[in-house]
């Protein structure tokens, strides 16, 4: 009776089998392009900050952190069976970023060239399409 239990308590906490393959390919993609896009920052902040009006001292701790949050999504996407909390960090995570990059934009917090809004309204929408599609993907994997 206790494994029976155990394992009804697993599932609420984590997700398996098909669908959180699924909601894995989505951390993953999620993560590679968060990775990229952080090299970008970082390794092209001269070209970036003239081309978007980003001043090195946005670019370059955006990019670290950006950094981080794509080896966090690939150390979430590699678990066997994807902690449900932990989705929910990445969800309100990405959330969290898709509206401070409208924040910025509309605060005038930077010198953004009319690239540099397009570029950062951009990439306020992708954040938020990741939100819903892990969010998508994690009710769908706890339902299955």
């Amino acid at each position: 009776m206790s494994t029976a239990i155990g394992a009804a308590a697993e599932r609420r906490i984590t997700v398996g089998g098909g669908a959180a393959d699924r909601l894995r390919t989505i951390l993953r993609v999620d993560g590679w392009s968060t990775a990229v896009f952080g090299v970008v920052l970082l390794a092209a902040w001269r070209p970036v900050g003239d081309w978007f009006g980003l001043p090195p001292a946005w670019s370059v701790p955006l990019g670290v952190a950006m950094l981080g949050g794509a080896a966090a999504l690939g150390l979430i996407a590699g678990y066997p069976r994807i902690p449900v909390r932990y989705v929910g960090l990445v969800v309100a995570g990405n959330t969290l970023s898709c509206a401070a990059l409208v924040v910025l934009v509309l605060a005038g917090a930077m010198p953004l060239t009319g690239l540099g809004v397009a570029f950062m309204l951009t990439g306020a929408a992708v954040v938020a399409a990741y939100a819903v599609l892990e969010f998508l993907g994690l009710r769908r994997a706890r339902e299955s």
